[in-house]
């Protein structure tokens, strides 16, 4: 009942942003290379530059610098530097990137049991005579 009130009340507003309380959530989140990032840095822990570039090998290195900027920004993940000889810095979640973790794991769930799906409801669309 909570959820159907939560929805009901953000559908009423006329404001195209509470209209959906989730498009905020999905704007931050799930924009091109955040989500590679934070689930490389939940799965894998504490990573350098190199590390995560090496793991995101498709991103290039100044996409991958403004998006660890965003997500610095945002408080995401929190970024550590070392000033050593050579300097060194390392990225990690942050209490409230990790709380998205729940909500990685449900995705996965449902990706898991539904894609084949997907693809099969892709490949009877374009099967299907031109309507």
């Amino acid at each position: 009942m909570a959820d159907e009130t939560i929805w009901t009340a953000a559908a009423a507003t006329g404001d195209p942003e509470q209209a959906c309380p989730v498009s905020p959530v999905v704007d931050l989140v799930f924009s091109r290379w955040t989500t590679p990032i934070l689930w490389t840095l939940h799965t894998h822990g504490r990573q350098r530059f190199v590390e995560l570039h090496r793991r995101i090998a498709v991103i290039t290195p100044k996409v991958l610098t403004q998006r660890l900027r965003q997500l610095e920004r945002d408080g995401l993940i929190v970024r550590t530097h070392y000033r050593e000889v050579p300097p060194r810095v390392e990225y990690e979640m942050s209490d409230l990137g990790r709380s998205l973790a729940p909500l990685f794991a449900h995705l996965a769930e449902w990706g898991a049991a539904n894609l084949g799906r997907v693809e099969q409801a892709r490949h009877d669309h374009d099967a299907a005579p031109a309507r």
